[in-house]
C-alpha cells in the first residue's frame, strides 16, 4: 500500500489558509453571476480533445492520480486527460478562482470538503455532477454510492453536486503488543469510553506512558463524536438546509465529553500531541497505546510502525448517551466541474466520471491509497480479492462509515468559512488543555466566534 505524502486530512485547519477563504467566497459570488459563454473544444496535434484537471495530490499519491487518468487516456480513443498538480488544496481552490475570472478556468478542480458551501454559492459557475451526467447522456446512479459519501456531496434533493474522489473517516489504531503485555484481549479494542478509560488504565499500570491521544483533535473529538453519537453539530441540519446556521457544540453532551479529556490529561489517560498529525510519532515509537486519526492514515502507520503489531477498531462512544453509536462522517475532497467549455469536452467529463467510479479504478484507488472507495460495487470488488483478509483492519473505516443511514446530524457539515470555523475550535480546546480555560468557557467562546464567521459568509452569500 502507498504511503499518503500529504497529510490525510490535509482539509484541516493550516494557518496559512486563514486569510484566503473570505476573498475566495466573494471572488465566487462574482463568478456565479458571470455569463461566460461555452468556448470552442480544445484539441491537441492529434485531434484528442483536451480536458484539464487540477488537483492537489503530490508524492505517491500523484502518481496514482496520474495512472487514473492514464488508464482513462488508453481507455479511449477522443479524449485526453490532463492532471496538473496545482499544490496544497488552498492554493488549488484560490488558483481556480482567479482562472474563472480570467475566463481559463479547468474543467475540472479538486476541492477540500470544507469548501463545498463556498463552491456550492457560486451556482452559476459549477456545473453540477448529476446534471452533467444527465445532460451528456452517461449512466449514472446515485444508488451505486456509499450513502454516507454521496450525502456530503448532495444538494437538498439528493442530487450529487460533485464527484466523491478522496474520502476518508476516523478509527481508532491500537497497540496489540502493549494490549498482550496489559493482559487485555488484544483482538478487542475499547468499543466505549468507559471501557477504554479501564483498558487504558490496565495499560498505564504496565508501563505504558501515554493512554491514547488523537489527531485532528476538532475533525475527531467534536465533528465525528457529534455524528457518532448522532447529535447536532450545527441547527439547520448542520447547515446542509441554509446559510442561517448556528453552531451547537456548547451542548452538554460535548462540552461533558471535552472536561472528560481534560480531567484524563491529568492521569496521562489522555495526552494531546497537536492539532493535526503530530501526534502519530507518540504512537509509532510506542509511547501511546491508542491513536486515533484518520483510515486514511493506515498506510502511514503500517510503514512507520516496526517493533510491534497495531489493529484498527470503531470510534468508542458514550453508552449513556447513545445505544449503538450512528455513524461517522467524512473528510477529504472532491471533483467540481467549471462552467464555460464546449460540449465535447462534457462529454469527455462525464466518460471520466464514468471511468473514475468505475469498480476496478476505485478498488484500485482504496487499495493503493487507503482512501475510502465511493461505490459498493468497488468496496465488494475488493472483498472478493481478499485484500482485507491480506490487510486486517482496512475494513473498518467502510462499516463504521456505512453503519447506518445518515441522518441530518450524521450526514457531514456545510458550512462557509469551515477552515476558520476549525482554527477557532482548536485554539479554545487547547486552551482546555493548557488548563486555562474550562470546557464549558472554550467552547462557549468557540460558538461565538464561530458564529461571527458563519453571519460573515451568509452576508457575502446572501442571494441579491
Amino acid at each position: 500500500m502507498l504511503a499518503p505524502t500529504l497529510d490525510p486530512n490535509s482539509f484541516m485547519p493550516l494557518s496559512r489558509w486563514l486569510a484566503w477563504l473570505p476573498a475566495a467566497a466573494l471572488a465566487l459570488v462574482t463568478m456565479s453571476g458571470c455569463t461566460e459563454q461555452p468556448t470552442d473544444d480544445r484539441s491537441d496535434a492529434n485531434g484528442l480533445i483536451e480536458i484539464y484537471w487540477w488537483h492537489s495530490m503530490g508524492g505517491a499519491l500523484g502518481e496514482e492520480v496520474d495512472s487514473i487518468a492514464q488508464g482513462f487516456n488508453a481507455s479511449q480513443p477522443q479524449f485526453r486527460i490532463n492532471a496538473i498538480f496545482k499544490g496544497g488544496y488552498s492554493e488549488t481552490m484560490n488558483g481556480a478562482v482567479a482562472a474563472f475570472r480570467a475566463g481559463e478556468q479547468p474543467h475540472i478542480v479538486q476541492i477540500y470538503e470544507v469548501g463545498t458551501a463556498t463552491m456550492m454559492a457560486a451556482e452559476g459557475a459549477m456545473y453540477p455532477v448529476w446534471q452533467l451526467m444527465q445532460d451528456m447522456e452517461v449512466p449514472f446512479d446515485s444508488a451505486d454510492y456509499l450513502p454516507a459519501i454521496l450525502a456530503y456531496y448532495a444538494d437538498s434533493q439528493g442530487r450529487l453536486i460533485s464527484m466523491p474522489f478522496n474520502s476518508s473517516t476516523p478509527v481508532v489504531y491500537y497497540n496489540k503488543d502493549a494490549f498482550k503485555k496489559a493482559g487485555l484481549d488484544p483482538l478487542t479494542p475499547p468499543a466505549t469510553w468507559p471501557q477504554l478509560e479501564q483498558q487504558v488504565s490496565q495499560l498505564l499500570q504496565s508501563g505504558m506512558a501515554c493512554g491514547f491521544t488523537t489527531a485532528w483533535q476538532s475533525w475527531v473529538q467534536i465533528e465525528n463524536f457529534s455524528a457518532w453519537h448522532n447529535i447536532p453539530f450545527a441547527t439547520r441540519s448542520n447547515g446542509f438546509d441554509g446559510l442561517d446556521t448556528e453552531l451547537l457544540i456548547n451542548r452538554e453532551a460535548q462540552v461533558r465529553h471535552i472536561a472528560q479529556l481534560a480531567r484524563w490529561q491529568e492521569k496521562r489517560i489522555f495526552v494531546y500531541g497537536g492539532r493535526s498529525s503530530q501526534s502519530s510519532t507518540q504512537f509509532y515509537n510506542g509511547d501511546c497505546a491508542i491513536y486515533m486519526n484518520s483510515s486514511a492514515a493506515y498506510a502511514g502507520i503500517q510503514e512507520n510502525v516496526t517493533t510491534f503489531e497495531f489493529g484498527v477498531g470503531f470510534l468508542p462512544y458514550w453508552p449513556d448517551l447513545i445505544e449503538e453509536p450512528q455513524n461517522s462522517i467524512i473528510g477529504g475532497a472532491s471533483l467540481w466541474t467549471f462552467r464555460g467549455h464546449g460540449r465535447a469536452e462534457y462529454e469527455g467529463i462525464a466518460q471520466f466520471y464514468a471511468y473514475l467510479t468505475s469498480r476496478e479504478v476505485q478498488a484500485r484507488w482504496h487499495q493503493s491509497t487507503g482512501y475510502l472507495p465511493v461505490t459498493f460495487a468497488a468496496y465488494e470488488l475488493t472483498q472478493a480479492d481478499g485484500f482485507y483478509q491480506r490487510n486486517p483492519g482496512t475494513e473498518v473505516a467502510i462499516k463504521q462509515l456505512t453503519r447506518n443511514s445518515p441522518t441530518a446530524h450524521s450526514r457531514g457539515l456545510r458550512f462557509g468559512s469551515f477552515v476558520q470555523i476549525r482554527d477557532a475550535i482548536n485554539a479554545e480546546l487547547e486552551a482546555v488543555w493548557a488548563g486555562k480555560k474550562s470546557a464549558r468557557e472554550a467552547l462557549d467562546e468557540a460558538v461565538e466566534r464561530g458564529n461571527v464567521l458563519l453571519r460573515r459568509f451568509e452576508h457575502a452569500n446572501r442571494k441579491r
